[in-house]
């Protein structure tokens, strides 16, 4: 008779922690709602003078005053890794400038229409660890 695998549970990261890892990815879903759907669209992101931009594929008129944006990690072969949101007011960047001195450093998904550079002021940064074992 085998033993059973050790459980996975969640365990809270500290704030501190969760803009570490939000720091340290460049992939994630930005995610809000649009009438009676959740959307969830692709994103690069960088975090910059506490602030979020996100690269997305959207229309600018889509993107609403408040949104979220959430990266993970999750590692299948050992069922850990980790999950991080961060939520606020959202704006579209319109300066032409600013719009493609991003465009320049977060590669896109799409081009034309549907290539929007989004600001994001989270307001709640939270996170989870996924991790085997019993807590301690």
């Amino acid at each position: 008779m085998s033993t059973p695998p050790a459980s996975l549970r969640m365990v809270e990261v500290s704030g501190a922690e969760a803009l570490w890892l939000l720091e340290g990815s460049e992939l994630g879903r930005l995610v809000y709602p649009q009438r009676d759907l959740t959307v969830i669209r692709p994103g690069r992101h960088t975090w910059e003078y506490g602030r979020l931009v996100v690269r997305a594929p959207v229309q600018a008129a889509a993107v609403p005053l408040t949104a979220t944006y959430q990266v993970d990690e999750v590692r299948a072969a050992t069922g850990t890794g980790w999950t991080v949101t961060g939520a606020g007011p959202a704006e579209v960047i319109t300066d032409p400038n600013e719009a493609a001195h991003y465009r320049r450093t977060l590669t896109g998904w799409t081009y034309g229409p549907h290539d929007t550079i989004v600001r994001l002021h989270p307001q709640t940064v939270a996170g989870f660890r996924l991790a085997r074992g019993s807590a301690s």
